[in-house]
């Protein structure tokens, strides 16, 4: 218990602040299922009997999906297809257990040489396993997940190694209020594509709450998100306006553009115990990816979950920019029976 909450404790301070573009393996960051695509991406409070939540906070894991199977498929823009699998049971003594897999494939791309010349077709595709751990005392639940990751292109591989911590506050077990906390790819390059060129990982320190208001069929979930760095505005040097006087003009970073960019929001409409709809919008997203003069809709997401006797469907369309959006496809199902079978 005492190497559990220094663990806790340690590891917002374990690697650098970045976001996109400058960490290795930010596929890590990718959601994991269709209903945490459907909620801007991110979650650090929602619970779900869908077990692939524990990927957004090892906290995540409750008796709700004991015994539970998922798998996750995910169509990006052009041949990038990325898949997740994920089991979780529990234990008398050593706490609930979540075990996953992660693979991104981004097809066959062709190869050439420095004079043009064809040398075929390579192939670029990354995996992580993740094993999480999670207890509770009352009303908090902790738990923490290690993670490997791979990346490989044409051949070549870069390994590491990284972990999540979380703790998920819960004050009445009879209203469906949750606040939480995670550390998210806090670890190190094992192994880099070039000796000399290691890289942090995408760390992203996480904090948010999901609540649901008496009598009302909305759930509304808010998360906080890279509190590790606060300025995380990215202006194009090139994109530049002239004024009235004929002077050029670039671009300031300001105070309520930032602070927005850390905050995703989520809402489900429930509609019974099988049928609930979801929207969900990221603004770093939104601003990072748009296209300019071109309204894409980049940052909402919108879903829905059906289920069906011990099956739950969830699906996501996201909108990443005019130009593509992504599927999200995620089947579940609580082997419990199975298990009440067999004693």
């Amino acid at each position: 218990m005492k190497h559990f909450s220094a663990l806790l404790l340690l590891l917002p301070f374990a690697a650098q602040a970045q976001i996109g573009g400058r960490a290795a393996f930010p596929f890590l960051s990718l959601p994991p299922s269709a209903q945490l695509a459907a909620l801007g991406g991110m979650t650090a409070s929602a619970r779900s009997t869908d077990p692939t939540q524990f990927f957004a906070n090892p906290a995540l894991l409750y008796a709700g999906n004991d015994h539970a199977v998922a798998a996750t498929y995910v169509a990006y823009v052009a041949d990038i297809k990325q898949s997740y699998l994920a089991y979780t049971f529990n234990t008398e003594k050593r706490g609930r257990f979540g075990l996953g897999l992660t693979y991104l494939n981004y097809g066959s791309l062709p190869q050439y040489d420095a004079a043009g010349n064809s040398l075929g077709d390579f192939s670029v595709n990354e995996y992580a396993l993740a094993a999480a751990d999670s207890y509770t005392w009352g009303k908090f639940t902790a738990g923490v997940t290690a993670k490997l990751a791979v990346s490989g292109i044409a051949g070549s591989r870069a390994v590491g190694l990284a972990a999540d911590a979380g703790v998920l506050y819960k004050p009445h077990e009879d209203q469906d209020f949750t606040v939480g906390l995670v550390v998210k790819n806090a670890g190190y390059m094992l192994k880099p594509y070039i000796a000399t060129a290691r890289e942090p990982l995408p760390l992203d320190v996480q904090l948010g709450t999901t609540i649901k208001p008496e009598h009302m069929p909305l759930r509304f979930t808010f998360t906080a998100h890279h509190l590790q760095q606060w300025d995380i505005q990215y202006l194009d040097p090139s994109a530049t306006t002239t004024n009235a006087a004929g002077d050029t003009v670039r671009a300031r970073k300001n105070f309520g553009d930032n602070l927005a960019r850390h905050l995703t929001v989520g809402a489900e409409l429930l509609l019974g115990k099988g049928l609930s709809l979801r929207l969900g919008y990221n603004h770093l997203q939104a601003r990072e990816l748009r296209l300019d003069n071109v309204g894409g809709g980049a940052g909402f997401s919108f879903g829905a979950m059906v289920r069906i006797s011990q099956f739950q469907l969830d699906y996501t369309y996201a909108t990443l920019q005019a130009a593509g959006s992504s599927n999200y496809f995620t089947l579940s199902r609580s082997l419990d029976s199975l298990f009440k079978k067999t004693e």
